[in-house]
Formats: structure tokens, C-alpha cells, sequence
């Protein structure tokens, strides 16, 4: 069944890289000319090498017993003074994004839901701190190896031209082992995006991007997990 499921992960990359690399041909036979889209082009690069970053990414072989070991993911929002908010509650949306592709490569999560009933919120609030004794004893309450935590960053400018709020956001995730040891980094960001609602143009941006952000999470973390989990955890 997980083999199928990288499989079909695979195939749908594959079929992509062959949409991309298509579309050139079908757009002249049907008397398109590229001039009148310069883009058009370097678009289609881009979506071809970010399919081939992915399908790469993906090819990473993974130790099966790193597939039972368990992930919390957790998400929070910097605000512009510099607090963060991480009720895991408002960022479901988010959660799944990431978790969905997580669990389709084999991997083992908690859901928010089972996070919230076994650590308290000021727990959660200790690994956007940065306070690696509290995070520590979090994830040992929890029962959690690993703890993905999802960072969502924005900056407002007003553009006194078009007369909007124009707000940058990002996304800057990482994966650590319960000992606060780095195991994978990963990211996206994208600018120019009008409104008020950070949230809703973070998921936006995991929409457009999750693929690849979850593929390098992956590849590094079959490299690196094993050597940051603690000897007793690892048997």
C-alpha cells in the first residue's frame, strides 16, 4: 500500500513534468505564438524544475523504521511585534495541507486535535520560544520523536499607487528531533499579495507550494533523522 501511494505521488509528478514539456508543442499546432506571451516560457521551466526538484526529493530512499516514528506538527503566526500566536485550532487548513502529504508518504503524525488533549498550550508556545527544556518536555509528555513546526511571517506595505495593502508572507518550516536537534529545513514565500487576511494567503501559498516544501522536508529528513534521534529512541 505505501508503495503505491509513493507511486501514485510519483506518477502525478511525472505527469506534470510531461504537461510542462508538452505544452509547447500543443500551443504551435494550435497557432500560438509564445511572442505574445514572453512568460509563457519561463513559466513552464519553472513548473518543469520544480517538478523534477520534487520527483528528486521523493527518490530519497527512507529506513522503514523511520516511518513508525511519530511527528507533531505545529503551526504558529508571528505577529508585527514579534508574538507569536500558535492556538493550533485557527490554522487547521494549514495543518492538512502539510499532514495529508506527510501521511501519504508513510509517515506517522498526531493530529491537532491529539496535540491540544496531551500538552498544555503554553507547551506549544515553549518551541516557538525557543525554550528547548520546555520543548523537550512537551514532546516527552506527548510521546513525539520528531516536531515539525510551521512558522507563517508577513510583511504590510501600502502602495500608494494602486491604493491597497500589499502583504508579504512566508512560511519557514523545521523539523526537529525530540532533543531540539535539527533534522530538515524548508520554506516558501511569495510577495505582492493584497489583504488583511495573513492566514488565508498562507494557505495560498502551502496550496502552491506544499508539494515541494514537503518533499525536501522528507529527503532530509530519510538523510538526517536517524543520526539526530537519541540512541534509546532509535531501537
Amino acid at each position: 500500500m505505501e508503495t503505491n501511494v509513493r507511486i501514485a505521488v510519483l506518477r502525478r509528478v511525472a505527469l506534470m513534468l510531461c504537461a510542462a514539456a508538452l505544452w509547447p508543442c500543443a500551443a504551435h499546432a494550435q497557432g500560438f505564438k509564445f511572442e505574445k506571451d514572453p512568460g509563457a516560457q519561463q513559466r513552464a521551466a519553472e513548473e518543469a524544475a520544480r517538478g523534477a526538484r520534487v520527483a528528486e526529493n521523493l527518490s530519497t530512499p527512507c529506513k522503514e523504521s523511520l516511518k513508525n516514528k511519530k511527528i507533531a506538527v505545529i503551526i504558529g503566526e508571528e505577529q508585527s511585534n514579534g508574538v507569536v500566536l500558535a492556538r493550533q485550532e485557527n490554522y487547521g487548513p494549514h495543518f492538512q495541507l502539510i499532514n495529508v502529504r506527510l501521511q501519504a508518504l508513510g509517515l506517522r503524525t498526531y493530529t491537532p486535535e491529539e496535540i491540544r488533549k496531551q500538552i498544555a498550550q503554553a507547551e506549544i508556545d515553549a518551541y516557538f520560544k525557543n525554550n528547548p527544556d520546555a520543548a523537550l518536555s512537551a514532546a516527552k509528555r506527548l510521546g513525539a520523536n520528531f516536531v515539525l513546526r510551521g512558522l507563517i511571517t508577513s510583511q504590510a506595505t501600502y502602495n500608494p499607487i494602486v491604493r491597497v495593502n500589499q502583504v508579504s508572507v512566508g512560511m519557514a518550516f523545521t523539523l526537529a528531533a525530540a532533543s531540539g536537534r535539527t533534522v530538515a529545513n524548508a520554506g516558501a514565500a511569495a510577495a505582492s499579495y493584497a489583504g488583511p487576511d495573513v492566514r488565508a494567503m498562507a494557505v495560498t501559498l502551502l496550496n502552491e507550494h506544499a508539494d515541494e516544501v514537503v518533499s525536501k522536508l522528507y529527503s532530509e529528513y530519510c538523510r538526517n533523522a536517524e543520526v539526530a534521534a537519541p540512541a534509546k529512541a532509535r531501537k
